[in-house]
C-alpha cells in the first residue's frame, strides 16, 4: 500500500493531531450525523414559518404596518427560534397566542435542546473517543499487528483467528480508510496512516507486540516498514510478503524472522499443478481452510513424553522445534519427542463449519 498517508484524528485540547485506535463499532459518521441535525434544525424552523404564514391575519407587524408575508413569517420562525425576539412582529389574538405557546415554544425549546445537545455530543464523544483509546493502549499487550489490509492481511487476518487468535489482540493499520472500516467491521481495532511513521507504530502499541505481519503490497515500503517496526520492536517475530524474490536478502537484513514471496509462492503452486495436479491439489488443501488437511504446530504433551515422532496417533510429525532450534523428521534428535518440544505436525482439519472465518 505504497504512498501510505496519515490521516490523524482531529480533537480538542491536547489529543488534536494525534492518531488514535477506531474500535469496531456500528454507528453513523460525523459528517452524517451533522447532515441529519442541521436538516433536523432546519425543518422545525420551516415548520414554524408554514404555521405563522398560514395564520399571518392573526400577527401584526408593528415596525411598518404592512401586512404578514412569507418573508416576515421566516423573519418571525428565525427571531423567536433564536431567542432573539425584537418584539416587531407579535401575535395579537387568542388563537395565534394559545398556537405560540402550545406548539412554537415547544419547537423553539427543541431547537434550542438540538443545538446545545450537538455541541456537548462533539465534545463528549471526543473525550469519550481519548478516554478509550488511553484505556485500549493501556491493556494491549503480546497482540499482533497487521500492517496493510488487503487481499494477503485478510487472509492472514482469518487464519490467525481460525487458529483461536482473539479479534481483541489484532491490530491493523492502513492508510486506506475503507480498509481500516473493514478491519472495524471484522471486529479489528484499527489505525489509518503511514505504518512508516513511529509514532504512528507507537499509539498501536507495536513495541509491546508479539508478532507483526506486513503486507503493504510493494517492495520498497516494506523495507522501510520492517526498519521501522525492527527498530521500535526487536524481540516480536516479524513476517514481510514480498512480491520480487531478489529483494527477500533486503527484508531479512531489515530484520525479518520471515519472509514469503507471494507470487513465487504462487507460481510454484501452479506449475506443481500443472505438472502433477494431485500434488497440487495436495498443497493446496495443506493452505486452505475446511475439509482435508492442515499444517498445525503445537507443543508436546506429557502423554507423548518419550515417544517416536512415527508413533504420535492422529498427525503426522513433520519437524520437531527444541530449544528454538528446528529438526525435519528425518534429521537427527527429531526422532523422539519430549516436554516442552513443539511439534510441527500435518492432522486432519477441524470441522469446517465450526472453524469457517467468513469476511
Amino acid at each position: 500500500m505504497a504512498g501510505l498517508g496519515a490521516r490523524l484524528t482531529r480533537g480538542p485540547a491536547s489529543w488534536k493531531g494525534i492518531a488514535q485506535v477506531r474500535l469496531p463499532a456500528r454507528r453513523r459518521s460525523a459528517a452524517a450525523e451533522l447532515i441529519v441535525r442541521v436538516l433536523l434544525a432546519l425543518g422545525l424552523l420551516l415548520l414554524i414559518t408554514v404555521i405563522v404564514y398560514f395564520d399571518r391575519d392573526a400577527y401584526a407587524d408593528h415596525a411598518t404596518g404592512a401586512p404578514i408575508g412569507f418573508i416576515d413569517a421566516f423573519y418571525y420562525a428565525t427571531v423567536t427560534m433564536t431567542t432573539t425576539g425584537y418584539g416587531d412582529i407579535t401575535p395579537i389574538t387568542t388563537s395565534a397566542r394559545l398556537i405560540n405557546a402550545l406548539v412554537v415554544t415547544p419547537i423553539r425549546i427543541a431547537f434550542l435542546v438540538l443545538l446545545v445537545g450537538t455541541t456537548v455530543e462533539v465534545l463528549a464523544n471526543e473525550g469519550r473517543r481519548a478516554l478509550l483509546d488511553s484505556r485500549w493502549r493501556k491493556t494491549m499487550r503480546n497482540h499482533t499487528v497487521v500492517i496493510g489490509y488487503g487481499t494477503t492481511g485478510q487472509s492472514a487476518t482469518a487464519t490467525l483467528l481460525r487458529g483461536s487468535v482473539e479479534p481483541e489482540r489484532i491490530v491493523v493499520i492502513d492508510a486506506d480508510s475503507l480498509a481500516i472500516q473493514e478491519a472495524n467491521a471484522h471486529g479489528f481495532a484499527g489505525f489509518e496512516g503511514d505504518a512508516t511513521t513511529r509514532e504512528l507504530l507507537r499509539r498501536a502499541e507495536l513495541p509491546k507486540a508479539r508478532e507483526v505481519i506486513i503486507t503493504v503490497g510493494r517492495d520498497d515500503t516494506a523495507i522501510l516498514t520492517t526498519l521501522t517496526v525492527r527498530q521500535l520492536n526487536r524481540g516480536a517475530h516479524v513476517v514481510v510478503a514480498v512480491r520480487d524474490a531478489d529483494n527477500v536478502p533486503l527484508i531479512r537484513q531489515s530484520g525479518a524472522d520471515a519472509v514469503v514471496t507471494s507470487s513465487d509462492a504462487v507460481g510454484r503452486l501452479m506449475g506443481l499443478s500443472s505438472m502433477s495436479p494431485q500434488l497440487g491439489e495436495v498443497i493446496e488443501d495443506l493452505l486452505s481452510a475446511g475439509d482435508g488437511l492442515e499444517i498445525h504446530q503445537r507443543m508436546v504433551t506429557s502423554a507423548e513424553d518419550g515417544l517416536s515422532a512415527k508413533d504420535v496417533p492422529g498427525e503426522k510429525v513433520l519437524a520437531v522445534i527444541r530449544n528454538k532450534s528446528l529438526r525435519r523428521f528425518f534429521e537427527s534428535g527429531a526422532d523422539q519427542l519430549h516436554t516442552g518440544d513443539e511439534i510441527v505436525v500435518v492432522r486432519r482439519a477441524p470441522d469446517p463449519r465450526a472453524a469457517r472465518v467468513d469476511f
